[in-house]
């Protein structure tokens, strides 16, 4: 399979910093590819939100090209274990969220979190690991949203307890459940998958909030994307839209159309 991945972020027209961090790394072995994406949501009302977003996506860029890439063979992505991935993932953000917890408590900014949500495609699978309320979606023939989001009303919709039109005007719509670095702890949500032309988009929950899932698959046509500068402009599409819609958070859209 191939892959082209382009990724756009925007700070919005209310906030005076970028707390999302973004990560695309795309490599070959042999005649395959390779893909890693993550979009972590620093918390705005939290401190050093960015840093936090920013320590979680360094983390796993090492681990793509540190662990993973070297010395893989084509044969090795044949056998590839996914689930032994999503392990090593979840040990990952486990770690991140006490390093990130004992950096805020000792430099006195205890409060320091980020959503994390990432995605690796290689040899027909996908594995995914999510904490937070950035979003995983797969687009193909209809839209389906892989990731569940980690927050009170998703919870009390799930239990019958708020619809989700009460949902969006609820005011702990924000409030998460679990967050890398502010959790006591956390307990990613793994998925592996097999991997389907079409595209596979990771966004932070800026561009959920004002786009619901029929408009953002409208924008996005994904078997009508072929070209990476169109891909673009659809990301920027998806954005200037929620902000147009009033949009106050940071707005963070990566788009990886398989081919």
């Amino acid at each position: 399979m191939r892959y082209m991945a382009v990724a756009e972020t925007d700070k919005g027209d209310f906030r005076e910093t970028n707390q999302d961090s973004i990560l695309v790394q795309h490599g070959r072995v042999g005649e395959e590819e390779i893909l890693l994406a993550a979009v972590c949501d620093g918390m705005g009302g939290l401190a050093r939100g960015e840093l936090a977003s920013a320590i979680a996506v360094r983390s796993f860029s090492r681990w793509f090209k540190q662990e993973l890439m070297p010395g893989l063979s084509p044969a090795d992505l044949v056998r590839m274990d996914m689930q032994e991935i999503a392990n090593r993932w979840t040990v990952m953000l486990k770690r991140l969220n006490a390093r990130i917890s004992e950096y805020g408590r000792g430099t006195g900014a205890e409060k320091m979190g980020t959503t994390f949500s990432g995605l690796l495609l290689a040899g027909g699978r996908y594995v995914i690991a999510h904490v937070g309320d950035s979003r995983i979606y797969e687009l193909g023939s209809s839209m389906r949203q892989l990731t569940q989001d980690h927050t009170y009303v998703a919870r009390e919709i799930s239990r019958g307890r708020l619809s989700a039109e009460q949902a969006k005007r609820d005011r702990r719509r924000n409030l998460l459940l679990q967050c890398i670095g502010s959790s006591r702890i956390v307990e990613p949500q793994v998925i592996c998958g097999q991997i389907r032309a079409g595209i596979y988009m990771l966004c932070s929950d800026g561009l959920c909030h004002e786009l619901n899932d029929g408009e953002m698959a409208e924008t996005l046509e994904p078997f009508a994307l072929s070209d990476k500068g169109k891909l673009g402009e659809r990301a920027r599409c998806l954005i200037s839209r929620a902000k147009e819609r009033g949009e106050r958070d940071n707005i963070s859209v990566i788009l990886v159309r398989v081919f």
